[in-house]
């Protein structure tokens, strides 16, 4: 870590906002693989993918942290209980029914009633970037979302983010499964607490439902050059564990 990066950190760490980690779904793609456990807990060599982005959270102090679980929710807690083996404090908001990426955000909602600001991440990926560089860009522009995004040479599984030269999003393109380089949502985003005013009752998708709706709102992207995986398909699920010693790496690079 250099100097720079030190002070960066520093500057945040007595205001870091808390970060909401999405861990609900089933992993249905993922279950000819992991039958027995939900998808957030699948091992990448002998770590929990989960246990990477608390690490990776709590190396650059972020360390208030609610999860929304649902599907093997009990599996979560059981694992995690109250953060203290990794230095982190953990509540859990534990959804009856499923509800979706924004529903299960909502539902949490009452965890989150004393900060103006928090970050969200998707609990199937990982994007190796600096979180402070994406707080410190939302809290100097005024839109009501921040996203971190990469850029991919074969978007074709993915939906699109299109931008404009103030890095305004201005669409979101559907996948269509056809190969193709292209900006995309790395499920890391910064959220003003306004949001939960956008956000209905019940089950719904922050990608699908909710972004296309908050476009007038003001949705900024911050572009990542580090190393992306998602493990939402056992051929990706397959190539993370290939990458293991590199996302462990990765994870903790920061505290060096």
């Amino acid at each position: 870590m250099n100097a720079n990066t030190k002070l960066r950190r520093q500057s945040l760490a007595g205001g870091a906002p808390p970060a909401v980690l999405l861990v609900g779904g089933m992993g249905t793609r993922l279950q000819s693989v992991l039958a027995s456990a939900p998808k957030p807990l699948a091992p990448i060599g002998d770590v929990p993918f989960l246990e990477l982005l608390v690490s990776q959270l709590r190396s650059q102090n972020i360390s208030r942290l609610v999860m929304c679980t649902g599907y093997l929710a009990n599996q979560i807690e059981e694992k995690f209980g109250d953060g203290k083996k990794w230095n982190v404090s953990i509540e859990f908001s534990k959804e009856t029914q499923p509800l979706g990426t924004a529903g299960a955000l909502k539902f949490a909602e009452r965890y989150l009633s004393d900060v103006s600001d928090f970050v969200v991440m998707n609990g199937d990926s990982f994007i190796q970037m600096d979180f402070d560089d994406l707080i410190r860009f939302h809290r100097e522009h005024d839109g009501i979302l921040s996203m971190a995004v990469r850029k991919v040479s074969n978007s074709a599984r993915y939906g699109t983010v299109q931008i404009d030269e103030s890095n305004r999003v201005t669409s979101f393109e559907e996948k269509t499964g056809v190969s193709f380089p292209g900006l995309i949502n790395a499920g890391v985003y910064v959220c003003d607490r306004a949001i939960f005013d956008r956000i209905p009752e019940g089950p719904l998708s922050l990608e699908r439902d909710v972004f296309p709706r908050l476009l007038s709102d003001g949705i900024f992207v911050v572009e990542q050059e580090g190393m992306f995986i998602d493990i939402g398909t056992p051929e990706d699920y397959a190539k993370a564990q290939t990458l293991c010693r590199t996302l462990l790496q990765s994870v903790h690079s920061d505290q060096q």
